[in-house]
């Protein structure tokens, strides 16, 4: 028996570490979106631009983040640039 992931938390906040303040989003997948649409314009390696294309815009991204957010509370990613580690983070709003 598989579990089905619930509806994510609403309202959600995201980031990108040094690159965008946190912003908030009453919908998750308005907040995918607006994440992706940021990280694509950045100087990702090909890895690093496929893998976040990927997780943030495949069919079953809502429900693979909602089950990260359930379980952990907060999504954390990171990605290289400029020689250093940015974090993006993705979190129920006030948490």
């Amino acid at each position: 028996m598989t579990r089905k992931a619930v509806p994510a938390p609403s309202p959600v906040t995201v980031e990108i570490e040094d690159v965008t303040p946190p912003a908030t989003f009453d919908r998750l997948p308005d907040a995918l979106a607006a994440l992706w649409g940021s990280l694509r314009t950045l100087p990702l390696g090909a890895t690093q631009y496929d893998a976040y294309r990927y997780f943030l815009t495949r069919p079953n991204a809502v429900e693979r983040v909602t089950e990260h957010l359930d379980r952990d509370g907060e999504l954390q990613l990171s990605f290289r640039m400029d020689g250093r580690l940015h974090a993006v983070r993705i979190r129920p709003a006030g948490a």
